[in-house]
C-alpha cells in the first residue's frame, strides 16, 4: 500500500473540523472493553484516541469493564467463575477479587496509558464519594415469586454526576470502574453496560460509545444494522435477533437514548482507532441507536 501524501493527510484532517466544532465541550461516555482491553496496539492506540478527543476539546468519561483479568485471578486463587443468566455470582471472595482487578490493576493500568500518550487521566470507582449508589440485584427464577441471590452483585439506585463534572470542568478525563455501593458503605459488583449507560443519562451525554468485541447489532444474517430506533429494537428482541450477551447491553443503551444521551453508538473495538472512526469521520464502524 502506498503511504498517504502530506495532502492527503491534511485532507482527512480538515474533514475532522465539522465534527470537532460539532462536539465542542460536550461529553461522550465510552464504555472500554473486549479486545481493545487486551490486544497491547489496541490499547495504546485507544488512549491516544482518548487523549485526542479530550485536547480537540470534548470531554471523554471511560467506564471500563474487566471480566477476562477477573477470570484470570480466580483462576490463579483456584476459585470458579459462576455465572447465572449472564451476571457473575459474586460472593464476598469474588467481590474481593472484583474490586482488586477493577479497582485496582485495569483501573490504574488505563490512567497510567493515558497519562503515557499526555492526558491527565484520574481513576474513581462507584465508591469514591458514593457517587455510584448500588441495591443487591436479585433475578428472576422459572416462576413469578422466585428470586435468584447472585450475591454482590448491584442494580443502580442513583448516579451523583458531581464528581465527574468536576473532574471534565478541570480538563481531567475520568476513568471508572463499575463498582457501586448501598448506604450501609456494601460494596456491589455492577455491569459496565449499565454503568455506562446510567452516567450517560444523568450527564446528558452527546454520544455514549459502547466498545465491542462485533462490528455492532447483526441482523439473523449476520448483516449490520447501522441506524436503529427504539421501535425497531424492540422488533429485534420480539423475534430473538438480539440475545445472549447483547441484551444488557442494548437495553442499557436503548435506556440511555431514550433517557438523555443523544445517540448511542455499539462499536467494533478490534478496528484500530475506532474511536477515531466513530466521532471525527463520517463511516462510523457500528450501529448507532436513537430514541426516535
Amino acid at each position: 500500500m502506498n503511504e498517504i501524501s502530506a495532502q492527503q493527510k491534511a485532507e482527512v484532517l480538515s474533514e475532522a473540523l465539522p465534527y470537532i466544532q460539532r462536539f465542542f465541550d460536550k461529553t461522550i461516555v465510552i464504555k472500554y472493553g473486549g479486545n481493545a482491553m487486551i490486544d497491547e496496539e489496541l490499547k495504546e492506540g485507544f488512549a491516544s484516541d482518548v487523549v485526542l478527543l479530550k485536547l480537540v476539546g470534548m470531554n471523554p468519561v471511560i467506564v471500563h469493564g474487566g471480566g477476562p483479568q477477573i477470570n484470570e485471578l480466580l483462576d490463579r486463587i483456584g476459585k470458579k467463575g459462576e455465572f447465572i443468566q449472564g451476571m457473575r455470582v459474586t460472593d464476598a471472595e469474588t467481590m474481593d477479587v472484583v474490586e482488586m482487578v477493577l479497582g485496582g490493576h485495569v483501573n490504574k493500568e488505563i490512567v497510567s496509558l493515558i497519562n503515557k500518550h499526555g492526558g491527565k487521566a484520574v481513576g474513581l470507582t462507584g465508591q469514591d464519594g458514593h457517587f455510584i449508589r448500588a441495591r443487591k440485584m436479585y433475578l428472576k427464577g422459572a416462576n413469578e415469586d422466585e428470586m435468584i441471590d447472585i450475591g454482590q452483585v448491584g442494580e443502580i439506585e442513583s448516579i451523583d454526576p458531581s464528581i465527574v463534572a468536576h473532574l471534565d470542568a478541570h480538563d481531567f478525563i475520568p476513568v471508572i470502574a463499575p463498582i457501586g455501593v448501598d448506604r450501609d458503605g456494601e460494596s456491589y459488583n455492577i455491569n459496565a453496560d449499565l454503568v455506562a449507560g446510567k452516567l450517560a443519562e444523568v450527564l446528558h451525554a452527546e454520544k455514549l460509545i459502547l466498545m465491542t468485541n462485533t462490528p455492532g447489532v447483526l441482523d439473523k444474517e449476520g448483516n449490520l444494522l447501522t441506524g436503529l430506533t427504539a421501535a425497531k429494537i424492540d422488533e429485534l428482541f420480539a423475534d430473538g435477533t438480539i440475545s445472549g450477551g447483547m441484551l444488557p447491553k442494548i437495553s442499557s443503551a436503548l435506556d440511555a437514548a431514550k433517557n438523555g444521551a443523544k445517540t448511542v453508538h455499539i462499536i467494533d473495538g478490534r478496528v484500530k482507532h475506532a474511536l477515531l472512526l466513530e466521532v471525527l469521520t463520517s463511516q462510523g464502524v457500528g450501529t448507532m441507536i436513537r430514541a426516535n
